[in-house]
């Protein structure tokens, strides 16, 4: 997907349909999310290097005590905490595989746990502008504060949560009702290392509310622990920790949506989306975004819509659309399929009509009551 949104960054600069000072513009804008976006998958990947989603996960399956609808309710709030504090992209890439071999080592079917890690990678990135790249671009645009920006979509992004645990509790209930034997307790390889991992990864979103730039907290957090391991295992630290396709990918994109924007693709748009901040305006804007967002991926769903939200309300339904929205079609966002990848390295392939029947159902449930949430409270 990468190399086919860069050749079409690539095309629409040398046919002219994208003029360098518009492009220009567009990696200006850019520059900050795209820094955030390269620190925070450092952050991640030395955090998972550090045994840090291991050790918690596994310390989960201790806690539980033999229940797996205990078990799963851990794993439903480290996947929220893990999208909300450091991207949706580290629960789909980092935390999924983590929780598929721990279901795997207790004997549990894995379906129900794959389908709660991609969802809650979705559903709870709603609450800080870290936990999505849509909220990044959402805040820049706004001008808002984390502070301010998490004022007005708690009770969106809470609904979020709330619906998903109940969507996915009664569609896997089965898989809930089980037991399974306690594992030994976690043990921990370099404890340095964990400490400083824990420390760097829960200062994020702290950091993020008290007011600094996000690029510079992950990127300053980043480097604390990019150090840590150049002391105790300097051998993790390779290129390929650098999620540059991703960057690839996001620059391409929104290159080919700024000259559709040059050529009328706005007025389209309007007409498509319609106006006004009550709450069935809210939901038709939701509702616009979420099947935009399963047929052309939330990232470019986002940035050619953004131009017609026109308000607050309208922004934070539009992020709830192409959100918590893009579960019905495998293709709907870029964390979903990075977690399909995941789950098919650990040997679980999840079908499109798994997928699908699942999202048909639960989708529309998730964006109606984060949009209702958001309409009570704008």
């Amino acid at each position: 997907m990468w190399a086919v949104a860069a050749i079409g960054g690539i095309l629409v600069m040398v046919t002219g349909e994208l003029t360098p000072e518009a492009a220009g513009g567009v990696l200006l804008r850019l520059a900050p999310i795209l820094v955030f976006l390269v620190a925070v998958t450092v952050l991640a990947e030395l955090a998972d290097a550090s045994g840090l989603f291991d050790v918690t996960a596994r310390e989960c399956a201790h806690w539980g005590r033999g229940s797996t609808l205990r078990l799963w309710l851990m794993v439903v709030g480290l996947a929220s905490l893990a999208t909300i504090l450091l991207s949706l992209d580290t629960t789909a890439v980092l935390l999924t595989p983590v929780v598929l071999s721990l279901a795997r080592q207790l004997g549990l079917p894995p379906i129900g746990f794959a389908m709660t890690t991609v969802w809650l990678a979705n559903t709870a990135s709603l609450l800080l502008p870290v936990s999505n790249l849509t909220n990044l671009l959402a805040q820049d645009s706004l001008g808002f504060t984390t502070r301010h920006f998490a004022g007005h979509s708690w009770a969106a992004a809470l609904a979020a949560i709330a619906m998903t645990v109940g969507v996915l509790g009664v569609r896997y209930r089965a898989t809930w009702r089980t037991t399974y034997e306690v594992p030994p307790a976690p043990r921990i390889a370099d404890r340095a290392l964990f400490v400083t991992a824990a420390v760097a990864c829960l200062a994020l979103g702290p950091l993020a509310i008290a007011g600094l730039p996000v690029a510079w907290d992950a990127s300053i957090l980043a480097l604390v622990l990019v150090a840590g391991f150049v002391v105790r295992r300097r051998d993790v630290l390779t290129v390929s920790l650098v999620p540059w396709r991703l960057v690839v990918l996001v620059i391409g994109l929104f290159l080919v949506v700024a000259a559709g924007h040059a050529h009328g693709l706005d007025d389209l748009l309007a007409r498509l989306t319609g106006s006004g901040d009550d709450l069935l305006a809210l939901l038709h804007l939701s509702g616009v975004a979420t099947v935009g967002a399963n047929l052309v991926n939330n990232l470019p769903a986002y940035a050619a819509l953004e131009p017609t939200a026109g308000s607050v309300p309208r922004t934070f339904a539009l992020l709830v659309g192409v959100n918590a929205g893009p579960l019905v079609l495998l293709w709907g966002s870029l964390a979903t399929l990075l977690w399909r990848e995941r789950c098919r390295a650990r040997g679980v392939d999840v079908g499109w009509r798994e997928f699908a029947t699942t999202g048909l159902v639960g989708v529309p449930l998730v964006v109606v009551a984060s949009t209702v949430a958001l309409s009570l409270t704008s």
